[in-house]
C-alpha cells in the first residue's frame, strides 16, 4: 500500500471527521470572543461531591465506593466542560427546548417562595366566602319509597297498607332498588332513579305518602322524611380543597408579579409583517 493510499483510508475514517469538526467549532469559538480565564476553573466542592454521592445513594440503595465517587465527578467535568464550550459558542440560543427550560426554571424560581407561604385560617376563611359558590353544597333528600313496577294498579291498596303502618320494605315490587335513602343530593337521587325524579319528589310535603310518581324505572309512592337546602359549608368541612385553591391562585399571583417586575426592566419593539 503506497503512501497515497494510506492518506485516502484515513481520510475516510470517521474518527478523523470528528477530530477535525472539533478542531473547526474550537476554532470558531476562538474567533468569536476573548477566553475569560476564570471561566476556565472548574471548582467542584466538598458539599457537591457529598450531594452526587447522596443522589446516587438514593438510585443504588448503597453508599458508592471511592472508584464510583471519582467516576462521578468525571461525569460532572465533562458535563461542565461541555457545557461551557457550548454556551460560548451560542449553542444554547435560538433553542427552543433549551428556551423553555431555562424559561420553567425561571418560573420555578418566582413561585419558590410562594411554596412555602401557608394561609393562615382567616386568609382561607376569606378565601371561600368569595368563593362560596365553588364548594356549595347541594340540597339533600331523605326519603323512603315503595316501588310499584311499571303499572300504578295496585297504588291504592299498598297506601293503605302503609296508612295502617306496614313496613314500606315488606310491599310493592323487589328490586335492587334502595327502600330508604338518606341524604342524597339530587345527582345521587338521580343516578338510582333517573332524570326527573329529585326534582318531582322535591315538591313533596314532609312525613306523607306521596300518589304514585313515574321514574326512568317505572312508578313509586314516597315519603319524604328531611330536606337539607343546598348551603355553603362550613371551612373545617372543606379545608383541604380550599387550602390548595388558595396556594394554587398564590402561586401564579406570585409569578404574574414576578414577570411584571423583570418585564419593567426591559423596551419591547414589535415588528409585524405588513
Amino acid at each position: 500500500m503506497n503512501w497515497r493510499t494510506g492518506v485516502a483510508q484515513a481520510l475516510r475514517e470517521p474518527l478523523l471527521h470528528f477530530a477535525l469538526i472539533g478542531l473547526a467549532l474550537f476554532g470558531l469559538y476562538s474567533l468569536r470572543a476573548p477566553v475569560d480565564q476564570d471561566s476556565r476553573i472548574i471548582t467542584i466542592t466538598a458539599p457537591q461531591v457529598a450531594a452526587m454521592a447522596a443522589e446516587w445513594s438514593t438510585g443504588w440503595n448503597r453508599a458508592p465506593t471511592p472508584v464510583e465517587i471519582d467516576g462521578l465527578i468525571r461525569d460532572y467535568v465533562k458535563d461542565e466542560v461541555y457545557t461551557r464550550e457550548a454556551k460560548r459558542l451560542g449553542l444554547d440560543r435560538d433553542d427552543l427546548v433549551v428556551r423553555r427550560r431555562m424559561r420553567s426554571r425561571m418560573e420555578f424560581l418566582a413561585t419558590a417562595a410562594a411554596e412555602d407561604r401557608t394561609p393562615t385560617t382567616a386568609e382561607l376563611q376569606s378565601w371561600l366566602a368569595s368563593h362560596a359558590a365553588d364548594y356549595a353544597q347541594g340540597a339533600a333528600q331523605s326519603f323512603d319509597q315503595v316501588y310499584l313496577g311499571g303499572s300504578q294498579a295496585d297504588a291504592a291498596a299498598i297506601a293503605a297498607k302503609l296508612a295502617a303502618g306496614a313496613d314500606p320494605a315488606s310491599l310493592g315490587v323487589h328490586t335492587s332498588l334502595p327502600t330508604h335513602v338518606e341524604k342524597a343530593d339530587d345527582l345521587a337521587i338521580e343516578d338510582s332513579f333517573g332524570t326527573g325524579f329529585a326534582p318531582a319528589i322535591a315538591a313533596l310535603p314532609l312525613n306523607h305518602w306521596s300518589p304514585p310518581i313515574e321514574s326512568g324505572l317505572g312508578w313509586h309512592l314516597v315519603r319524604v322524611s328531611s330536606r337539607i337546602p343546598a348551603h355553603a359549608p362550613a371551612l373545617v368541612s372543606v379545608r383541604r380543597a380550599v387550602d390548595n385553591d388558595w396556594r394554587a391562585a398564590y402561586r401564579r399571583t406570585a409569578e404574574t408579579q414576578a414577570y411584571q417586575a423583570l418585564l419593567d426592566g426591559y423596551t419591547i419593539r414589535i415588528q409585524k409583517p405588513e
